[in-house]
């Protein structure tokens, strides 16, 4: 959330390459495409820890601060 806050933006793989390093790879899973992602489980405590003010940006795959533009629901659109 650190992250988020000062740059405005989390990127996922950022997230999984700083797990990587720290060696808590039990927090990732490996996705239909056979790349390292964040577990189910770090997902929602994640939903849970930043509310309804943070939305995923699926296409470029990284959470933002919600903006008066977004429509309902956690997803935006860029």
């Amino acid at each position: 959330m650190k992250a988020l806050f000062r740059d405005g933006c989390l990127y996922q793989q950022d997230v999984v390459d700083h797990l990587v390093k720290m060696d808590n790879e039990q927090l990732l899973k490996e996705n239909a495409d056979g790349n390292l992602a964040l577990s189910t489980p770090v997902i929602n405590q994640f939903r849970k820890d930043s509310g309804k003010d943070v939305v995923w940006v699926k296409p470029e795959k990284y959470w933002r601060y919600r903006v008066p533009e977004d429509e309902e629901g956690r997803e935006a659109r860029g």
